[in-house]
């Protein structure tokens, strides 16, 4: 019997278009016709056309801009034309960008374009445009600084930072303004002029990259480059309501070839170049861009961007202000305000004493004075204009004047300040401080007197300045607005720890929102 249905199947599957009397083979045979008749495919769904992000392209972020050409919802070109259509509308008012490069963006434009439909690599920024301050090397052209005796300093390559942006695809379609030689917190020379802050005309844009700060807050460009050795990155940042991030020196290459000279050791290992961006996530896709190697510069450092997660819930140190420092009501408000933020994401947030404050900002003072001093004050004295002798006149009156012997007992006290810090970050991962403790001062505030530059510099931005000694990453995130004017907060953390700043500032963001899309709405 065994046999008989054995031979039965093998039949029934060879004739399967067949019917068979018997019950058990009928069975058998329709799933042998269904198996044998060829499964109709669903027919493909026709692709949709790539979705463009709402509003104009101006006003995206670099990652839906840099998304958005990748999959062909629009073109490099397109984009291109409508970030320069903002320039011309808005930076006659502002005067950010200080050097227009409409022709050869639109060129380079062109090129990531046909480099897409060939399909090439593209890179994490092609064709998103973005700025360059001026006081890198742009090739074949003069590293003003701000300074009209520059004009003979022709880059003859780009700085490592423009060459790092380039390579990733991003296209430089201005070059914005700075005080002379990068040295005030206000944005202002006799080459350039004034640049004004798109918020109010009255406050300052913040320096020394405060074109940079107005252009990307006004909409000028998705991303802004910038560098900061005393405040330069995240003071604009709070001034014009963006994000930005001063990395950890050696994180980003840096050199000039139009320098005369070297950089001393001090000023070198305190500075650092940086994005700043109306979003969180756009200074970390800049971040990554930026900070690829170039052999030129001999302090970069291959160091991961993303470390360790620190143990949940990570703890954040809400930094308490030292009582000589008078803070507006609104800046403890917002400090409160972003603390709330952190807590509701996740983190668990004290208010403790940072390590010596005042006794880092004194020695920040103390090494770039004495350094500028010996090796560059003369020369850039002759140079410049009677409001940067008042400006740094000021700045250089809060500094104690330092022979050998004290010079290298300041550079060793220096390494005592960063190992206290990275002793605190085991215990504190961040630390949330204020950027400023006063309202956004006007636009010239550092030419009223030698007392006003000291009070601004050691009484309201000393949490700001300090940092730079100890060559810590700190990013600066807007929490809210008062008077009309945005006031930021300052996320620090461990060395090469950009990852666990910018996480921080990422949750103030998702509950503070973008400022800039009220800038908008405020300006048109």
């Amino acid at each position: 019997m065994a046999k008989k249905t054995a031979t039965k199947k093998k039949s029934v599957s060879k004739k399967t278009a067949k019917t068979s009397s018997k019950k058990g083979t009928v069975r058998k045979g329709v799933v042998a016709k269904a198996a044998a008749k060829p499964v109709k495919k669903a027919a493909p769904r026709k692709s949709s056309a790539p979705r463009r992000p709402k509003g104009p392209a101006w006003q995206w972020s670099a990652v839906e801009t840099a998304a958005a050409i990748r999959s062909g919802a629009i073109s490099a070109v397109e984009t291109v034309e409508a970030h320069l259509d903002r320039m011309r509308a808005v930076n006659p008012g502002l005067n950010a960008v200080v050097v227009d490069l409409s022709e050869e963006a639109l060129a380079a434009a062109h090129a990531a374009d046909k480099q897409r439909a060939k399909g090439g690599e593209l890179g994490l920024l092609h064709g998103v445009p973005i700025t360059i301050k001026e006081n890198v090397d742009y090739e074949g052209r003069p590293n003003f600084n701000g300074v009209p005796a520059n004009k003979d300093l022709i880059a003859p390559s780009d700085s490592p930072v423009v060459r790092n942006l380039k390579k990733g695809g991003a296209i430089v379609i201005g070059l914005t303004n700075t005080p002379e030689f990068s040295f005030r917190g206000f944005t202002d020379n006799p080459l350039h002029g004034l640049t004004l802050n798109p918020w109010d005309p009255d406050i300052t844009c913040g320096g020394s990259s405060g074109g940079a700060g107005s252009a990307v807050a006004a909409g000028i460009g998705t991303i802004a480059h910038g560098n900061d050795i005393g405040g330069s990155l995240r003071w604009p940042a709070h001034c014009n309501g963006v994000a930005t991030i001063k990395p950890t020196q050696g994180r980003i290459p840096a050199f000039n070839a139009s320098a005369t000279a070297e950089r001393p050791m001090l000023a070198h290992l305190m500075s650092a170049q940086g994005p700043l961006a109306r979003h969180v996530a756009d200074v970390r896709l800049a971040l990554e861009v930026m900070s690829q190697r170039d052999p030129r510069d001999p302090w970069w450092a291959p160091a991961p961007l993303v470390g360790p997660k620190p143990k949940e819930p990570i703890k954040v140190a809400l930094a308490r202000i030292p009582e000589d420092m008078d803070v507006d009501p609104s800046v403890r408000t917002a400090l409160r305000q972003a603390a709330d933020h952190l807590e509701r994401s996740g983190y668990r947030v004290s208010e403790v004493d940072v390590p010596d404050i005042n006794g880092v900002w004194q020695t920040w003072c103390d090494i770039i004075t004495n350094e500028t001093v010996v090796l560059q004050e003369a020369g850039m004295l002759k140079v410049t204009s009677e409001d940067f002798h008042k400006a740094w006149g000021g700045m250089k009156a809060k500094a104690n004047v330092l022979d050998l012997k004290a010079w290298m007992q300041a550079t060793a006290a220096r390494n005592g300040h960063i190992r206290a810090w990275q002793l605190f970050f085991e215990e504190y991962p961040v630390v949330l401080a204020p950027t400023t403790v006063k309202p956004t001062p006007g636009p010239r505030e550092d030419t009223v007197s030698p007392e006003r530059v000291r009070e601004i510099f050691w009484g309201e931005i000393r949490f700001i300045s300090a940092i730079n000694v100890l060559g810590l990453p700190g990013a600066v995130v807007p929490v809210a607005l008062h008077d009309g004017k945005p006031i930021g907060v300052q996320l620090i953390a461990g060395r090469y720890r950009e990852d666990l700043a910018l996480d921080a500032a990422a949750a103030i963001e998702k509950r503070a929102g973008v400022l800039a899309h009220r800038l908008w709405e405020r300006i048109g």
